[in-house]
């Protein structure tokens, strides 16, 4: 799509001004904003930030949920030929300091009182940031300091400015060139300082565009936007595809009503990370597990059904007359209801993407009629690089290589990527860029993978983290310790795992316990508990997380290639594995590296076959204070299973 992000929005304005182009919900109550009415804040926004000083080529840091007001300071900052960057709203003061520095941004807007607080809490530390511009007034009607202003006092003022000067807005979108950069992404920071991932407005509409052709999207779709905006993934579904295609952008309330406004919009395009997926799925096993007798019974005979039958039926295949009837009772009484509830009576195609999801996960999803799909990208790549078509479904792929899109492996088993929808460069980076952009243009995804027989993409791990198991019986042995953690999360039980491996004689794994999930499987076994550390410690808990290791190591065992990756030994953490403390990024990915560091006691604790062993861990709390939290932490062994030998 040769175009750029505002003379879209223009488009749309003229064609459908008073087409709804986003909802937003205030105090219970849906407000709508027109493509008109949009284009009307982008114009007066381009103004005030235009007196305000903003210029071509600079950038401007959003933070906050999704918001219309905001959705247009991006746009407004794009129509002026200004960058913007969006951060992640959950983020601590002290993580927007880089990306602010590194951008030399003198410009951010923020959404609300918690956010303009982490502005002037760093702002020693970034002198140049001029200008803090907040969306949501409440709290801040005492606050007096130098160039923090609302963003309707900068609308006000845009709009005398537009005014008195009619043509500017226009002739400055008509600069514009789409191969200017549109926006950049800082990448979460597994590793070191994030890097500034460049775009341009090409390789976004671009991949925006494919993806919408691919699934036949059109103006009639409706999204919910819940997810962090600085993530590329919910700001090409809820942004980039919203421009390209014109649809209804939704907006909840707050983190908290997501669930209730999901079934309020009945969104009929949807996309979440598999632990969004984890969390209904578990949401909803907890209710059955409270309900009646007879409807519990009814549940699980009926979710029989849809197991063997729904996936044939989703990708298109034949089934036998009484099955087919079966499920359409099963739909009637469970699966139809059962959508409804989890907001999904309306989704024509939904995908997951981040992390690997589980098969049996992936399948209850699809086996009551919801098109689950997975795709493969990220943020180098503006995220559509395979795409599942519909009946090629499955769950232990990620699909086939998109339009445009051509794929080869490494030596070493790397995926390399060549797309219209390549990063332009990270931002002044450019030995970090050489190292993932070659000569010939491919893009090093540093996954490992493997294009099976039937064209579709599988991915087993991050490159460098696909290691040797050294010495023991398992000497030499591959160990993919993500391929292993996510086989322990595909269990309701376990929300986190860190597997080690590499370079060691065996396979040991620390686990958080999904304390929802335990908490009601110890209630309904009237085992009482004070918080998430005495639950974790439970010799109950212990057997339970042992039961769902064993159970990986009897799947593993039949992987010739990973079979010596099983587990030999666990413990589970007393803690949740948290970003604020650095454990996880900011989209919820394991460093496994810093907690190998963190925990090195626990580490060590298990490689010399320790029954227990004390940690005392200091932890922050949300509202800024740290804390410690200690336990003696019993430590486990796994039984392993001998390699399957498959028959000649």
């Amino acid at each position: 799509m040769r175009t750029t992000f505002p003379r879209l929005l223009l488009e749309h304005a003229a064609k459908r001004p008073q087409a709804a182009a986003m909802r937003e919900k205030e105090y219970g109550i849906w407000q709508t904003t027109t493509w008109q009415q949009m284009a009307d804040q982008v114009r007066h926004l381009a103004g005030g930030l235009h007196q305000l000083g903003l210029q071509r080529g600079e950038h401007l840091v959003v933070i906050g949920a999704n918001r219309p007001r905001l959705y247009a300071t991006m746009l407004a900052a794009q129509s002026l030929g200004a960058i913007p960057v969006p951060l992640y709203q959950d983020a601590v003061a002290a993580e927007c300091v880089f990306p602010i520095n590194n951008a030399e941004v003198r410009f951010a807007v923020v959404e609300d009182q918690e956010q303009v607080d982490k502005m002037l809490e760093i702002r020693e530390q970034c002198p140049q940031l001029a200008h803090i511009l907040f969306d949501d007034p409440r709290g801040l009607r005492n606050y007096d300091e130098p160039g923090l202003a609302g963003l309707r006092e900068v609308m006000a003022a845009g709009k005398v400015f537009s005014d008195e000067h009619p043509d500017f807005f226009q002739e400055e979108i008509d600069k514009a060139q789409p191969d200017d950069v549109a926006a950049m992404f800082f990448t979460s920071g597994t590793t070191g300082n994030p890097k500034g991932v460049v775009h341009t407005h090409y390789t976004l509409l671009n991949r925006a565009e494919v993806g919408a052709k691919f699934d036949k999207l059109t103006e009639k779709e409706e999204v919910l936007a819940y997810l962090p905006p600085a993530w590329i993934g919910q700001n090409i579904f809820s942004y980039a595809q919203w421009l390209a295609c014109g649809y209804v952008v939704n907006c909840p309330e707050s983190s908290s009503t997501v669930m209730i406004d999901l079934k309020e919009i009945g969104p009929t395009y949807y996309f979440a990370p598999p632990r969004i997926f984890e969390g209904m799925l578990t949401s909803v096993m907890i209710r059955m597990e409270d309900a009646g007798w007879i409807k519990r019974k009814m549940f699980h005979a009926f979710m029989d059904v849809a197991r063997r039958v729904g996936p044939q039926l989703m990708d298109g295949k034949s089934v036998g007359l009484v099955d087919r009837l079966l499920y359409g009772l099963g739909n009637l009484l469970v699966y139809g209801p059962l959508r409804n509830n989890l907001g999904f009576s309306r989704v024509r195609v939904a995908y997951t993407a981040g992390e690997a999801i589980g098969p049996d996960l992936f399948s209850f999803y699809r086996s009551i009629g919801i098109n689950l799909k997975q795709l493969y990208g990220s943020t180098e790549t503006a995220v559509f690089v395979c795409l599942q078509p519909d009946h090629e479904v499955r769950a232990d792929t990620v699909g086939v290589p998109c339009e445009g899109v051509e794929i080869k492996l490494a030596d070493n088993g790397e995926i390399l990527v060549r797309s219209p929808g390549l990063l332009k460069e990270y931002y002044k980076n450019e030995k970090a860029t050489r190292e993932v952009l070659d000569a010939e243009g491919w893009y090093h995804t540093s996954d490992a993978g493997f294009i099976d027989a039937s064209g579709h993409l599988k991915i087993i791990d991050r490159v460098k983290d696909v290691g040797r198991i050294k010495g023991g019986a398992n000497d030499g042995a591959m160990f993919a310790p993500k391929y292993v953690e996510n086989k322990l999360k595909f269990f309701s039980h376990i929300k986190e795992a860190v597997a080690f491996g590499d370079g060691r004689d065996r396979v040991c794994v620390m686990i958080n316990i999904d304390f929802d999930a335990v908490g009601n499987w110890a209630e309904r076994r009237n085992l009482p508990y004070t918080g998430y550390t005495d639950l974790a410690g439970k010799p109950e808990v212990y057997q339970l997380i042992k039961e769902c290791v064993e159970k990986v190591n009897a799947d593993l065992s039949r992987d010739a290639l990973l079979a010596g990756s099983q587990i030999h030994r666990f413990l589970v953490l007393h803690k949740e594995l948290d970003a604020d403390d650095g454990e996880l990024t900011r989209t919820n990915k394991v460093r496994r590296g810093f907690i190998g560091d963190k925990y090195a006691v626990l580490v060590d604790a298990l490689y010399e076959g320790k029954t227990e062993q004390y940690i005392e861990t200091q932890v922050k709390f949300e509202d800024g204070r740290t804390g410690k939290v200690s336990a003696t932490l019993k430590l486990m062994d796994a039984k392993t299973f001998a390699p399957v030998q498959k028959a000649a």
